[in-house]
């Protein structure tokens, strides 16, 4: 199952990321003790969280990569954010 993962130097960083983005919809199935691995039945639902992550990135510090098949990581950053959402968009069409 496609998942994201977060890190953060700071300890609450990801957590209050979290609380503040999900403050007004349920809070997915969040494992904090795989550094907080949020995985998604559709990857598309990634996107806008992909997208408050980097937003906010010198608000919160936090490193996000994603995951989509067996041992394959890419790190999302704000030079290949739109890359990946386009990415996202034409492999999971649904």
């Amino acid at each position: 199952m496609p998942a994201l993962f977060l890190f953060s130097t700071n300890i609450h960083s990801v957590e209050t990321f979290l609380k503040n983005f999900y403050k007004d919809k349920p809070l997915p199935n969040v494992s904090i003790f795989e550094n907080y691995k949020i995985s998604f039945e559709n990857p598309i639902e990634m996107s806008d969280i992909l997208s408050a992550i980097i937003d906010n990135n010198d608000k919160y510090n936090i490193s996000a990569w994603i995951n989509l098949d067996n041992d394959l990581y890419f790190k999302v950053t704000q030079y290949n954010l739109n890359d990946i959402i386009k990415y996202l968009f034409e492999r999971y069409p649904y």
